[in-house]
């Protein structure tokens, strides 16, 4: 057993003695590596989506678990589930009013799993709540996901307000983990169940980014076109790709942390 972990362990120290820039480098080559391997392997790539949504279904089940059997919501982040029920609040009147499909019933029911979460947090569950912990101003990330709506937003013929809505919940989705990890990094040590969730999020966010750019590659830029025209279609796939690397500091932490047989993730300074 400890021969296996020697390799992996070699290059993780190999890993972080390398300076942010060269870190950066290796992270973009792993995720390119990462597309080529799905688009290989995956033929419709609308099966990434549905994958995505599935590995965040696994992740709030995890989260679920906790609250009910642990009886404690310690080192979860009230902030970033109510961040997560504005966005999808906003998407399901979105989807009500510009295109209703199966996705809308799916966000439903997230939205009332997320909204069960926020009551178990705020109530039944109040006593182990890390409330400063979880220090993270929202109006930090509200304020400027409104403000950038306002000025880059769908170019489609819906309602003003409709398309400045489906702008706003694209931004605040790609940043509404932030209070999340703002509560893992106070505390350094981030027990089991929150862990998974938090992994969870992040391979559901890169598959779901997968899914967009091997659509793009696919249709040859097409798919950019038919959102519309001018900033927001680069705005939709750089929003993917800004959740995808938010979480991806993290997922190296926990994917190592299992590799090294431990329970407890434990996140060195300066990682969020």
């Amino acid at each position: 057993m400890r021969t296996q972990k020697r390799p992996i362990h070699a290059v993780s120290m190999w890993v972080r003695r390398q300076p942010p820039k060269v870190k950066a480098f290796l992270a973009v080559v792993s995720g390119m590596a990462a597309l080529v391997l799905l688009r290989v392997i995956v033929h419709d790539h609308d099966n990434l989506f549905v994958a995505a949504e599935a590995v965040h279904s696994i992740g709030i089940s995890v989260l679920i678990y906790k609250l009910t059997k642990e009886k404690t919501c310690a080192g979860l982040s009230l902030k970033s589930q109510e961040l997560t029920a504005i966005f999808l609040a906003v998407r399901l009147y979105c989807s009500f009013v510009m295109e209703y499909d199966i996705h809308t019933l799916l966000d439903l029911a997230t939205l009332a799993t997320t909204l069960w979460v926020i009551y178990m947090i705020r109530f039944k569950l109040k006593s182990s709540y890390m409330e400063d912990k979880d220090n993270f101003v929202i109006y930090y990330v509200v304020v400027p996901c409104a403000v950038l709506a306002l000025c880059i937003h769908p170019t489609t013929s819906h309602n003003l307000l409709n398309r400045i809505s489906w702008a706003f919940c694209v931004y605040l989705e790609a940043v509404s983990v932030l209070p999340q990890l703002r509560v893992m990094q106070n505390t350094k040590i981030v027990e089991p169940f929150t862990a998974h969730y938090v992994f969870a999020l992040g391979v559901a966010r890169f598959l779901s980014c997968a899914h967009w750019v091997l659509q793009v590659l696919d249709s040859r830029g097409r798919l950019l076109v038919a959102l519309g025209y001018g900033l927001w279609p680069s705005m939709v796939l750089i929003s993917e790709i800004v959740q995808t690397f938010i979480l991806a500091d993290f997922c190296y932490y926990y994917i190592k942390s299992v590799f090294g047989g431990q329970l407890v993730l434990r996140l060195p300074s300066g990682v969020v």
